[in-house]
């Protein structure tokens, strides 16, 4: 193990006490801004880079499962109900995740001060979010999903589908009788 990763897992040991868990040989690097880290909790063998953002409004609660790799930039906000990442999912750099939006109907009040609107939001096991995906409010994505860079995400989405485009639509499917990805119509 190099230096970095050392002095990252030892950091992960110092984060135990402010996350509302830390699993084993899980590393964060600095810098991490947190809010509400007492409902964050990452499972074992976790890595995320530099420069995460994750807020955990209220009772809310961001859940990192098991073996995911989070490479630096990744910006997480969730208010009302969990987000959780499934295991073994990786997300590329410059990620934004979220299962709020912002009412805005209301014209004499700044959007800011406006409530959230939560929607479920959840990443399947084995996922891959490619370099600045943005995963929005009531996203669902099923197992082994990969997301293309820079794709916009909304919607319910089947195991073992490939993601592209701003919106996002499935391009290509996994047939299991055939054992090959097959592009859709």
């Amino acid at each position: 193990m190099d230096l970095r990763k050392l002095v990252w897992a030892a950091r992960g040991v110092v984060y135990k006490l402010f996350f509302g868990k830390v699993g084993n040989l899980s590393y964060i690097g600095k810098p991490v801004s947190l809010v509400g880290a007492k409902n964050i909790q990452i499972g074992s063998r976790v890595r995320i880079y530099p420069g995460a953002r994750m807020e955990a409004h209220g009772d809310a609660k961001i859940i990192v499962e098991d073996n995911c790799s989070i490479a630096q930039n990744l910006y997480m906000t969730v208010d009302g109900e969990p987000l959780v990442i499934g295991k073994n999912t990786t997300i590329s750099a410059n990620v934004f995740i979220t299962n709020l939006d912002h009412e805005y109907r209301d014209i004499d009040k700044h959007i800011m001060e406006q409530p959230h609107m939560i929607r479920t939001t959840r990443i399947g096991e084995g996922c891959f979010i490619g370099f600045g995906a943005a995963i929005q409010a009531g996203t669902i994505l099923g197992k082994h999903c990969v997301v293309g860079t820079n794709a916009v995400v909304r919607g319910e989405f089947p195991d073992y589908c490939v993601l592209v485009g701003v919106p996002a639509r499935v391009v290509r499917k996994y047939n299991p009788e055939t054992g090959e990805w097959e592009r859709t119509k």
